[in-house]
């Protein structure tokens, strides 16, 4: 079971994507909004959750480093 997630961060946008299996196969969950923000897992589920985890360390990381993390939505496209 994994840790629940603020609800202010469920309005960050993800992108799921494959892995190739020569990289080990399985789903990145990516956080356009978050470079560098990447979470892993063999289902879209399990990168999802894992991802969200990451999303949350990175923003409370920024806080902690007194740097105003992104809003949701501002990646340029």
């Amino acid at each position: 079971m994994s840790a629940p997630v603020p609800p202010d961060l469920e309005a960050y946008p993800v992108t799921l994507a494959p892995l190739p299996p020569e990289e080990g196969g399985g789903f990145v969950a990516s956080f356009p909004d978050v470079p560098g923000c990447h979470g892993v897992g063999e289902t879209e589920e399990e990168a999802l959750a894992d991802g969200r985890l990451a999303l949350f360390a990175c923003i409370d990381a920024l806080k902690a480093a007194d740097r105003e993390p992104p809003a949701p939505g501002s990646a340029k496209a």
